[in-house]
């Protein structure tokens, strides 16, 4: 029985190609960068304090963690290169990586690293170096001795498969759940719900899965859409407080949530895309632009004779004030017409009084005649005849 060296050449199998960061860092071919962190961490088990350093994951499931040395803030900081160097360390999950996200010993989640460019030579510029040199402090100090072999962070590892807890600087797993079998991640953040943190991931088969954190306990499973086009795939996003978002089509954002107290409020956090602005007056036309470009037009009369155009009258000449009067005069004619209309409907409900009486006089005058003409036939029958007849 013969045995192949671990310097053959031939041997091409998966776990050989990846026994290392390095080799993983030389398999371009076949191995790609998923995702990027930059983060003051541990990068490895016998760090007692933070460095700056840039966390790597790849669609093969590794990560590897990258120390970066920055020169001293200030004139240092731009004359002398970044020195880049590979710490050792390596992270194994299934499936490629989708999240990477740090905790601190609390399990409240620490922000990446990032700051905004400035000009050096303006006062903020100015500030930005004061806080970086005291950042840069502060994040090197070494701890006491009682804390020197404790953890003090841990790294959430989020894959298509699975999700890991990892302590730092310890490296131990301290928690891991398979989030799916038959379908894979699309998208998994670490957001803050509630004051506490928890890994939401949206998969591929249609349901929001949540984990608490860093225990990666259930808290949410949830049916949404399945994933049936790439634009949903490349533009899902997750955010805090219950909210996402991704784009439904070329020129739509659809926003979701998956708490149900954010859900009755949804469509009062409706945003908008434009600005209310209320419009301005339209300018007035002047007289002589209107007299002379031909146009038909109204004329203001304040604007022809007024003081503000052809200036203070003078005192020879006679000046109209409006007063008082006209008012009165108007409430006047109100009155009257008010008067006038009650009036003309009394006169209207009298002709239909009199006509009532003209119809109920014709009837009794019809009533009269056929009670004579009765009367007289009675009288025709009966008066010849005596008294003992009847």
């Amino acid at each position: 029985m013969s045995t192949r060296s671990l310097e053959d050449p031939k041997d091409t199998s998966f776990s050989r190609s990846r026994s290392s960061s390095v080799a993983s860092i030389d398999n371009v071919s076949s191995e790609a960068v998923q995702s990027l962190a930059f983060i003051d961490s541990y990068t490895r088990k016998t760090d007692n304090f933070t460095t700056p350093c840039l966390w790597v994951g790849t669609n093969l499931g590794s990560v590897l963690v990258i120390i970066l040395n920055l020169p001293p803030p200030g004139d240092q900081r731009l004359s002398q290169p970044v020195i880049v160097s590979a710490s050792g360390t390596l992270f194994r999950l299934k499936g490629a990586i989708v999240s990477i996200a740090f905790l601190d010993r609390q399990g409240a989640q620490i922000p990446y690293d990032y700051e905004t460019w400035r000009d050096l030579n303006s006062q903020d510029g100015k500030e930005k170096d004061r806080s970086s040199k005291s950042r840069t402090d502060r994040t090197r100090i070494s701890p006491s001795s009682s804390t020197d072999m404790s953890d003090k962070q841990y790294v959430v590892l989020t894959s298509e498969k699975q999700a890991k807890v990892f302590s730092l600087p310890s490296q131990t797993c301290s928690f891991k759940v398979k989030v799916t079998e038959t379908s894979f991640v699309v998208a998994a953040e670490v957001v803050q719900i509630n004051g506490t943190s928890a890994l939401i991931c949206y998969i591929a088969n249609g349901h929001i899965v949540g984990y608490s954190l860093p225990s990666l306990r259930m808290v949410l499973d949830t049916a949404f859409l399945p994933l049936t086009d790439l634009r949903i795939a490349r533009t899902f996003r997750i955010s805090g407080m219950g909210h996402g978002l991704y784009m439904c089509s070329p020129t739509e954002i659809q926003k979701i949530t998956y708490l149900t107290d954010i859900c009755e409020h949804l469509n009062e956090m409706l945003g908008t895309l434009f600005l209310e602005v209320e419009m301005p007056e339209a300018p007035k036309p002047s007289f002589l632009k209107n007299l002379f470009s031909g146009g038909s037009g109204q004329l203001d009369r304040e604007e022809l004779f007024g003081e503000a155009c052809s200036g203070k009258a003078s005192r020879t000449l006679a000046q109209h004030i409006p007063g008082r009067p006209m008012e009165g005069v108007q409430t006047k004619a109100q009155g009257v017409t008010g008067d006038v209309a009650r009036a003309r409907q009394a006169l209207i409900e009298r002709g239909e009084n009199l006509s009532e009486v003209e119809e109920k006089t014709a009837q009794m005058l019809a009533n009269a005649e056929n009670f004579a003409s009765v009367s007289h036939q009675m009288m025709v029958k009966y008066k010849d005849k005596k008294w003992y007849q009847f």
